[in-house]
């Protein structure tokens, strides 16, 4: 809550701020029984002011000592850039519309439809510096609005919400404690009846916004890769339900096809002649274990994999699937090693819990930050939440950070201090270089490929047309994933950024999709899914970025990353354990809890294993009839 704090509060070694490396962090630190503050300074919470930073601000510069000085915190958040929104849907609103399950309007909160909606709605950002180029092409003039619980953030950054004349266009993001790398964000749905078959109103979205989870960062988690583990070993897991990703899908000639991936795929495709099939599994027993075999890639190290494909007696048909849906690597970028790398991780995935390598948590990426929050809450962290901190306090002789000064002027005093990278002042940043992530969010009425379920979870990657743009992933979800409402869909795209948002990933979408529109409701014979409603924004990586290039950081104060580009969760994962090992060196990285078993019992203990099961109830999906369990099925598939 906004509640201060009472007065000094000493944390002996952790002040936490909110992010997935973050959470981690303070899970692992909690468990090993260190004193956790996590704070997540709730920049909604707090009118944003002009300026970058409170360099003016009394309540916190009266506090400081005369052997002490500030490091004042950034107070507007630049993570997020070029948001525009777009909406296609049908435009019969209703002024009364109102999201099934919202609380009731506060009347003193509401404006008219053409000013900034109150707190409780939110779509993304708000009149903000870095957000100023939003635009959104609905039928009237929108207005931007801000919602304090359900705004997005990623590496604290705001993501609010916008919305047409005449919509209240509500947000819904469940609250989450704590989540850097991926928020939810909702859209919402309308009251209004239902007209036509097959045809989806902007109304009906706004009554069904709770149904929407919109995660800022698009990734899947691959089921051998390390957080799963670390899930796995620390019995997180428990808090989470997962999918599997159940089709990998390529885009040739103008047409999406399914992709044989595992070995009966491979044998059971009928896009490949046998002569193919034969070829592609052998070198995909080859990539299994390239190591032994140094003599096959000798000599070609230092040229690209997609160099190397070209002599393996491999056909043109082949080469794409392996380049752009099995290794999923750039062309141009990745060495013969890293591709034979990324191939290899991705056959070791498969079989695990699925036919594919991937998993997705059920209601979107931000419900993991909040797994480790619990774990972290457990074993005694406490968590300030909608607390903003507006300073870090130095002692001048050690150049160590003392504490931390929030927004009531109270000092919060820790040992070890982590803050996202976002959390910075530019003056401190100034010799940073950020690469920079486009990233386009839609909400579609059917599959890019239609099969006889409608409940699919797919992965697509569009190869890079032009020299100096890169290869698009898109990732879309169904129903049963609990991110949309059923009967639509819920389309990722994720590419590093060369241009703005909309200009690097527009050109895929069309290739993909079409607008929704009238004229084509009744017009069954088309074949791309509609665009119901679209969202393009950039955001800050800052990701492998080295602490000497930030100045003046004190020496006890740790930077976590942003997310990254990438497809999985192993550099958080990374970041995380690299940052405890320096605050708690020799101690264990997230270790099993206690189970409860071991203590009600006398005499047989369970077996180590024991611990690291974890029973994930059933989740309604009627593609699959229980969701991934991390702990049984580990063990049924090995």
């Amino acid at each position: 809550s906004c509640l201060s704090l009472p007065s000094s509060w000493d944390y002996g070694h952790v002040c936490v701020f909110v992010g997935l490396p973050e959470s981690i962090i303070a899970a692992a630190c909690s468990r090993s029984g260190r004193r956790v503050l996590h704070v997540d300074s709730g920049k909604f919470s707090q009118k944003i002011e002009n300026s970058d930073i409170v360099s003016d601000s009394p309540v916190w510069q009266d506090q400081i000592l005369e052997n002490e000085e500030a490091i004042a915190l950034s107070r507007k958040d630049k993570t997020i850039q070029h948001v525009e929104v777009f909406c296609y849907a049908s435009q019969d609103l209703h002024e009364d519309v109102e999201e099934a399950g919202a609380l009731q309007k506060n009347h003193a909160l509401v404006t008219s439809a053409n000013s900034t909606e109150a707190a409780d709605s939110a779509f993304l950002p708000t009149e903000d510096e870095s957000l100023s180029t939003m635009s959104c092409e609905m039928l009237t003039e929108q207005t931007p609005s801000s919602d304090p619980e359900n705004a997005l953030e990623v590496n604290g950054a705001e993501v609010t919400g916008e919305k047409e004349n005449h919509c209240d266009d509500k947000t819904c993001v469940p609250s989450t404690s704590a989540e850097d790398m991926s928020e939810n964000v909702p859209i919402a749905e309308d009251t209004t009846e239902q007209p036509k078959k097959n045809r989806i109103t902007y109304s009906q979205i706004i009554k069904e916004g709770r149904r929407f989870n919109i995660d800022l960062v698009s990734k899947l988690l691959y089921s051998r890769g390390l957080l799963i583990d670390l899930l796995i070993k620390s019995n997180v897991s428990r808090y989470a339900e997962f999918k599997n990703i159940t089709r990998i899908l390529a885009f040739r000639e103008g047409r999406v096809e399914q992709v044989p991936c595992s070995r009966a795929d491979v044998f059971n495709s009928k896009q490949l002649t046998m002569v193919e099939k034969r070829m592609l599994m052998k070198f995909l027993t080859f990539c299994m274990e390239y190591e032994k075999y140094p003599d096959e890639y000798k000599g070609y190290e230092e040229i690209t994999f997609y160099e190397y494909l070209k002599t393996q007696k491999l056909t043109p048909n082949l080469q794409y699937i392996v380049m752009h849906s099995i290794a999923m690597t750039s062309e141009t970028a990745s060495s013969t090693i890293d591709g034979l790398k990324a191939t290899k991780n991705f056959l070791h995935c498969l079989g695990r819990y699925g036919n594919t390598p991937f998993l997705f948590p059920l209601y979107g990426q931000g419900e993991l930050p909040q797994c480790f929050c619990r774990m972290c809450a457990v074993f005694g962290g406490i968590y300030c939440l909608r607390h903003s901190v507006q300073c870090l306090v130095v002692d001048k002789e050690s150049r160590k950070c003392k504490a931390i000064i929030d927004q009531f002027g109270q000092r919060i005093i820790s040992e070890h201090f982590l803050v996202e990278d976002s959390y910075f002042s530019e003056n401190m940043c100034s010799r940073v270089q950020y690469r920079q992530i486009s990233r386009a969010v839609l909400i579609t009425d059917r599959s890019v490929l239609k099969t006889d379920s409608d409940q699919q979870i797919s992965i697509l990657t569009v190869p890079a047309e032009e020299p100096g743009t890169f290869a698009v992933r898109v990732i879309e979800l169904c129903s049963s994933t609990m991110t949309c409402m059923k009967g639509t869909y819920l389309v990722h795209l994720t590419c590093t950024s060369s241009k703005t948002a909309r200009e690097d990933l527009e050109s895929v979408v069309q290739k993909l999709f079409i607008p929704y529109t009238e004229m084509e409701i009744e017009n069954e014979q088309v074949e791309k899914p509609r665009i119901l409603w679209a969202l393009y924004f950039n955001m800050r990586d800052s990701s492998d970025i080295s602490r000497s290039c930030y100045n003046d950081l004190p020496s006890n104060v740790y930077v976590c990353s942003g997310p990254d580009c990438g497809l999985g969760n192993d550099n958080a994962v990374k970041q995380a354990e690299t940052l405890f090992q320096e605050i708690c060196p020799n101690e264990d990285f997230c270790p099993p809890p206690p189970n409860p078993e071991d203590i009600i019992l006398d005499g047989d203990s369970l077996q180590p294993e024991a611990s690291e099961s974890s029973a994930i109830p059933e989740a309604n999906s009627e593609t699959f009839k229980e969701s991934t369990n991390l702990g049984n099925l580990e063990e049924s598939s090995e």
